[in-house]
């Protein structure tokens, strides 16, 4: 007599080598099987349409915040045109904030008109022609970061200085 390692076969088990099972257990597995399939099949319809829906949030979010930047760097180019209002008697000055007024309106312009695939699709062809620079431009990044945390960062309890401060 043969003894199983689990003392309760499930219902339609039997102690049958495999390949004396009877018709039905095959059956049994083969609708099991399907039910499995049919299972990620919906959970990876679930998955994508979920992946599309945070896709189009997050677009919507980049859309209202790029019009928001555009909308500030239209606020701060009326801004300079109306100091260099007050510049009349100093032309060469007024001037200066005229054409810089003048490029910031062209800037917010040029972000509202573009979408995000537009920044995304230009700053990685910046990339591909200048990776040098962009392998420079990270790693000044970075340093400026790490210098910006460790000024930040509170000193340890029990410094040694702290005996000479007065």
């Amino acid at each position: 007599m043969a003894v199983s390692e689990f003392p309760n076969p499930l219902p339609g088990q039997t102690d049958a080598p495999p390949g004396e099972r009877p018709a039905d257990d095959r059956a049994e597995w083969r609708g099991l099987k399907g039910d499995v399939e049919g299972l990620a099949d919906v959970a990876a319809a679930q998955g994508r349409g979920l992946i599309d829906a945070a896709r189009l949030q997050a677009q919507d979010y980049v859309e209202r915040r790029k019009n928001d930047a555009a909308q500030s760097v239209h606020d701060l180019a009326r801004t300079l045109r109306t100091s260099g209002r007050d510049m009349d008697d100093k032309p060469n000055i007024k001037a200066f904030f005229d054409s810089a007024a003048d490029g910031l309106e062209q800037l917010g312009g040029t972000i509202e008109k573009r979408s995000f695939g537009d920044f995304y699709g230009e700053a990685e062809a910046f990339a591909r022609r200048a990776p040098v620079a962009v392998a420079v431009g990270t790693f000044v990044v970075g340093l400026l970061a790490a210098r910006f945390i460790k000024s930040s960062s509170l000193p340890p309890d029990g410094d040694a200085r702290d005996g000479f401060r007065a």
